[in-house]
């Protein structure tokens, strides 16, 4: 008598045969996968160790030159290709500088013909003109500080490599690639906005204002230019022109002392402030 289990089919053994290898098989990629993963964690942590001793090596380290001396030639070459880098980029922030100034000369001409050209024009459009002035004047300075940084550099090449080969000096000693190489590692600004607004002052904005202030004065002295009733002339007191300043409920008294403290901050900040030191100190070609 046959068994039930030779009464098997070979169809069913084979499956089971099947099922067996594909658990066996399932169960060792587990296991493979697991020790791959333990092994990247390893590598991980090894490589993580690795960077962080690397770090504290280089933060230890003392400042020495990495590579091989540069030649003559090499190094002239490296400090040519340098001076013209930064006369680029010098020229890129003067640029911008002179494009502040422009804005600057266009809202001046603007507001100067809206108010004198009627009379229905308010006098606080000229007030509303040097606040712009003002606006473009704070900005055309933080330029001016990127700029003196990159003409800094320039004025060292030109002042201590050129020079002494066109006209050199037998006892010139400097350590002028020193001071190069630290504004590179770590550029910082050589004026503060304070000098930096000033000498922009003092160079284009000054004149810029005094016109906006003598187109003002005009305007509330001259009522056929606030009324287009009015006689052609001049006011005949004090009095009327500071009461012509009114702005709104603000008294023309307060107005006019705002102005007044407003233009003498100016003037004394443009030319009671010392502010000619660094490149300034060397020549009279300055911008």
């Amino acid at each position: 008598m046959r068994t039930i289990r030779d009464m098997e089919r070979p169809e069913d053994t084979l499956s089971h045969n099947a099922d067996r290898s594909i658990r066996a098989t399932g169960l060792r990629i587990g296991s493979d996968c697991e020790s791959a993963g333990a092994v990247t964690v390893a590598k991980q942590d090894r490589l993580q160790r690795v960077l962080s001793g690397w770090e504290d090596a280089m933060n230890d380290a003392p400042a020495t030159p990495v590579g091989r001396a540069l030649s003559s030639s090499e190094l002239v070459t490296v400090m040519s290709h340098f001076h013209r880098a930064e006369i680029a980029r010098m020229a890129g922030w003067r640029d911008r500088i002179d494009r502040t100034s422009n804005w600057a000369i266009t809202v001046v001409a603007a507001m100067l013909s809206v108010s004198l050209s009627t009379a229905s024009a308010h006098h606080g459009v000229l007030l509303f003109a040097m606040l712009l002035v003002l606006l473009l004047l704070w900005i055309e300075a933080r330029r001016y500080r990127f700029f003196d940084v990159y003409r800094a550099r320039v004025r060292q090449f030109e002042r201590h490599y050129f020079a002494q080969i066109f006209s050199p000096q037998p006892d010139f000693a400097s350590d002028w690639l020193l001071v190069v190489g630290e504004s590179l590692r770590a550029p910082k600004f050589l004026v503060s906005q304070r000098v930096a607004l000033a000498r922009r002052l003092r160079r284009n904005y000054i004149h810029l204002m005094l016109i906006l202030l003598l187109a003002w004065i005009l305007k509330l002295s001259t009522p056929s230019l606030l009324d287009q009733h009015a006689p052609v002339g001049f006011v005949g007191t004090l009095r009327e022109a500071v009461a012509a300043a009114a702005l709104g409920p603000v008294p023309g008294g307060a107005i006019v002392a705002l102005v007044t403290v407003l233009y003498a901050g100016l003037l004394a900040a443009a030319f009671l402030m010392s502010g000619d030191d660094g490149e300034l100190s060397f020549g009279d070609v300055h911008v």
